[in-house]
């Protein structure tokens, strides 16, 4: 490359930066895509759970560091589209209450820059380009839609039909799941002739092989790409951002290619997106005389304020087999904000992917002595419903990324921080599975979604590291989500988020991507 100057870079393709990069493609600005990874292979492991799930074969081969200086591996994919590639495209809205300041059981999760009402056509245009199914208006605890899903939600199969009925029945408001899948429906639901989704059971932390899944690759890079004015580096893990000499602006982006040589490339414009941690582990890396604590950092926030969501995935026994192949396709909110014995959100509940055998029995050693022997593994996974719960863990300036001298990640993380709501919410699904056809008593941890059950391991929802605001004192980008202390500097992914919610951050990350993306792009006019 003997051009490496370009009106924009952006560091990172998944829904952040891949959907930035679509954003800005009709532009006719030069632009160049640096992503870590290569195209996700596609072969049969792609499918198979043993693979992805028991062996992690696609998860990054690194290691971080916890408080105690103990390695884990972090649940990262270092490929084109990011972590999208993966994910179980539920693409959820914050609440409008999620945008304001809410007092939670163990503390206060703060207020946006910005509220509900003006992300909110970002919200609609996000859930039309990411093919979302869905039906607004099912589930009271979401806010005002400019606009109804593009998709109609993806129907229900017997089972979780049934058990939407029941969960009415106890009075409550089960609605579809939005999900981004390119699905067309025939008239019992099933996929249709012609439909690139096959309605099948490998949604749900699985790459897609037939491209049917709404990830930030198949969206937004490769349309991206059909651009002339777009390029894309592959196997480019950028190193270090540099700046001028008055350290008002980036103007080096250095990064070892595959083949172990450095390369550096400028713009005008540069926007980071590698996901929360690896984003403020790069700013962190690239301090100079100027940015002595990192860039982007006189606040000294860059890397705190971690947050994942406390998760929990579980199993239930159906007393009737459950034959759902698609099960992805119902939520409930009920008690996002609070319940009528407790005055704090609980968070919400969703379906996982179906369960299969190789699943279950790499939860066998997780499980001794929680099975009894009259369910068998196999009985298990033929009636198992499976169930993800999410709660909102709060900002906390101490959970943090930071460097060691060789340049290796530690995650400090509080794994207590704000788990009274989530345990409550478990203790309502525990308390309806009677009424809802499954054995009583039956409510297994599903610790396989959850990175055999390391909290600190499970960073799918990875955010916060490098927070916007109003206030230079105690943000790193502004608005706009520029750094505060650069000129040309933008971070796009989930490092953003001063807080979480406990909805599923993706559909948010990409609404602000289109966001920025229209403010940058009226800045290159």
């Amino acid at each position: 490359m003997t051009d490496t100057h370009y009106d924009v870079i952006v560091v990172g393709t998944g829904a952040g930066g891949g959907t930035l990069a679509h954003r800005l493609a009709p532009t006719g600005k030069r632009i160049l895509l640096l992503e870590k990874g290569g195209y996700l292979p596609r072969e049969r492991d792609n499918w198979d759970s043993t693979a992805v799930f028991v062996k992690g074969k696609y998860r990054a081969p690194e290691f971080w560091f916890d408080k105690h200086g103990d390695r884990f591996p972090p649940e990262v994919n270092y490929y084109v589209g990011g972590n999208t590639k993966f994910y179980g495209a539920a693409l959820f809205r914050l609440r409008p209450e999620d945008f304001g300041e809410l007092r939670h059981h163990d503390g206060v999760s703060p207020a946006w820059p910005l509220r509900y009402d003006d992300l909110e056509p970002y919200y609609t245009q996000a859930e039309h380009l990411y093919r979302v199914h869905g039906r607004h208006g099912e589930d009271p605890s979401e806010g005002p839609a400019s606009a109804q899903y593009a998709y109609p939600p993806v129907q229900h199969e017997p089972r979780i039909q049934q058990l939407s009925d029941d969960l009415e029945k106890q009075g409550l408001h089960p609605f579809h799941l939005p999900v981004g899948v390119d699905l067309t429906q025939d008239d019992r639901g099933g996929a249709a002739h012609g439909s690139a989704c096959i309605r099948c059971d490998r949604v749900d932390g699985f790459p897609c092989l037939l491209g049917a899944k709404s990830d930030a690759q198949v969206i937004c890079v490769d349309p991206a790409l059909a651009h002339a004015n777009v390029e894309m580096v592959t196997h480019a893990d950028v190193r270090r951002l540099g700046t001028t000499p008055d350290g008002r602006s980036v103007t080096q982006v250095v990064a070892t290619l595959g083949d172990g040589s450095t390369a550096e490339f400028s713009a005008d414009i540069v926007v980071v997106a590698c996901g929360a941690v690896n984003s403020a582990a790069l700013l962190l890396r690239s301090a100079d005389d100027r940015h002595p604590r990192g860039l982007a950092n006189s606040s000294d926030v860059v890397g705190r304020y971690y947050m994942r969501h406390n998760n929990l995935a579980l199993m239930a026994i159906s007393r009737e087999p459950n034959d759902t192949t698609f099960q992805k396709t119902l939520a409930l909110n009920d008690w996002y904000l609070g319940s009528d014995d407790w005055d704090h959100p609980l968070g919400g509940i969703q379906m996982l992917g179906k369960s299969d055998s190789a699943q279950i029995h790499g939860e066998a050693p997780r499980w001794a002595g929680a099975v009894t022997p009259d369910l068998p593994f196999e009985v298990i996974a033929r009636h198992a419903v499976d169930f993800w719960l999410c709660g909102e863990d709060l900002p906390v300036a101490d959970n943090r990324v930071t460097l060691d001298r060789d340049g290796g990640i530690h995650l400090a993380l509080d794994e207590k921080n704000n788990i009274a709501g989530l345990q409550r919410l478990r203790h309502r699904l525990q308390g309806m599975l009677g009424h809802l056809g499954m054995h009583e008593h039956q409510l297994l941890s599903h610790s396989i979604y959850l990175h055999k059950g390391m909290p600190i391991g499970a960073t799918a929802h990875q955010a916060g590291t490098v927070r916007f605001g109003t206030d230079p004192r105690a943000s790193a980008l502004d608005v706009h989500c520029k750094a505060h202390d650069l000129d040309n500097l933008y971070v796009v992914d989930t490092s953003f988020f001063p807080s979480i919610g406990a909805v599923n951050p993706s559909l948010t990350a990409i609404a602000n991507a289109l966001r920025v993306g229209d403010h940058i792009a009226e800045r290159l006019r």
